[in-house]
C-alpha cells in the first residue's frame, strides 16, 4: 500500500531534507500547485467533486480527465453529498423512510452520471462527516451507513474511507464509532484517509489534525480488520494533514509531519 500526505511546504521541505518519505503527494485540482509538487514527488489529485446530480450535468468532463490522466491518479473520487438544491426543505436530521430514499436516489443520480463517463473501476465514493446541522450541506441520511453501503454495492464502485468522518458521523448520530464504521463496505476499500480529530481555532470540533492517542488506536483497529482480510487492502493511505490557504495553515506544523509521518508511512508499506 502507498503512503501520501497532503502537500504542504512544510511536508516538501521535510522531504527535501530526508526527514521523511512518501510515495506520493496528494492534492487538490489546482494546476500550479501539482506542478509545485511534482518537483518533489509524484502526486495525485483528490476532486473536489459530489455525487450531486444537478452539479455533475454540467461538468467539463474533458478537464476532469486530463487532470485525472496527466497526474496518474488511481482513482476519480466523489464525495457522497447529495445536492441540497434538489432537496432544499429536508430537515437536515431527518430518518423519515421517505427522505432516505430521496436521498439515496439522488446520489446513485449523481454516481451514475460520472460513472458513464468514466468506467465503474475507476470511481471511488468517499463517506462524509456530520455535525448534526452545523454545515448547510448536510443531511443525515448522506451519512447513515445503509446507505452508504447500497450506494456502493449498487454501483459497482470502490470505497473511499475517511475514518475520521465516520467518527464524527457516529459521533453526531449518537452511534458507537467502531460498530459505525464496521457497517460501511469496506470489502470495497480502495483508498484510505487518516487525521486527527480536536478542536479548531474557534473551539469546535475538527478533523485534519495531527493524530492523537485515540486517533491512533482507531487506525490500528482499522488495519486489524484490513490484515484479516475482513476488508480489502487499499492501493493508497493518505494522512490528510497540512496544506495551502487560510484552511490549512494553522494545522500545517513541520514538528508533526516530522513526527507522525515515517511511523505512517511504515504501517501503509506494511500492508
Amino acid at each position: 500500500m502507498q503512503f501520501a500526505i497532503n502537500y504542504s511546504p512544510q511536508a516538501a521541505e521535510l522531504l527535501a531534507r530526508g526527514q521523511i518519505s512518501v510515495d506520493r503527494f496528494k492534492c487538490p485540482p489546482w494546476p500550479d500547485l501539482l506542478a509545485e509538487a511534482r518537483a518533489h514527488a509524484p502526486v495525485y489529485v483528490h476532486f473536489d467533486l459530489r455525487a450531486d446530480p444537478v452539479a455533475n450535468r454540467m461538468l467539463d468532463f474533458g478537464s476532469i480527465a486530463r487532470l485525472y490522466t496527466d497526474t496518474h491518479t488511481p482513482y476519480l473520487n466523489l464525495h457522497l453529498i447529495p445536492s441540497r438544491q434538489a432537496l432544499p426543505a429536508m430537515a437536515h436530521d431527518t430518518t423519515d423512510p421517505r427522505d432516505i430514499k430521496a436521498v439515496t436516489d439522488a446520489l446513485l443520480t449523481g454516481v451514475w452520471l460520472v460513472v458513464e463517463e468514466f468506467g465503474v473501476e475507476n470511481v471511488i465514493l468517499e463517506n462524509l462527516p456530520y455535525y448534526g446541522g452545523r454545515y448547510p450541506d448536510e443531511l443525515r441520511p448522506a451519512v447513515e451507513a445503509d446507505v452508504i453501503r447500497r450506494i456502493v454495492e449498487e454501483t459497482g464502485c470502490g470505497f473511499l474511507l475517511d475514518i475520521s468522518h465516520g467518527r464524527l458521523a457516529a459521533r453526531h448520530m449518537g452511534l458507537d464509532e467502531r460498530d459505525y464504521l464496521a457497517r460501511l463496505p469496506g470489502a470495497r476499500l480502495r483508498e484510505l484517509h487518516i487525521t486527527g480529530i480536536g478542536l479548531d481555532q474557534e473551539g469546535l470540533v475538527c478533523d485534519h489534525l495531527g493524530l492523537g492517542e485515540e486517533d491512533w488506536l482507531f487506525l490500528t483497529w482499522t488495519l486489524d480488520r484490513i490484515r484479516s482480510g475482513e476488508w480489502a487492502t487499499p492501493e493508497i493511505m493518505a494522512f490528510e494533514y497540512g496544506g495551502i490557504g487560510p484552511l490549512f495553515e494553522w494545522r500545517s506544523d513541520a514538528a508533526v509531519i516530522a513526527a507522525q509521518v515515517p511511523r505512517l508511512a511504515e504501517l501503509a508499506h506494511s500492508l
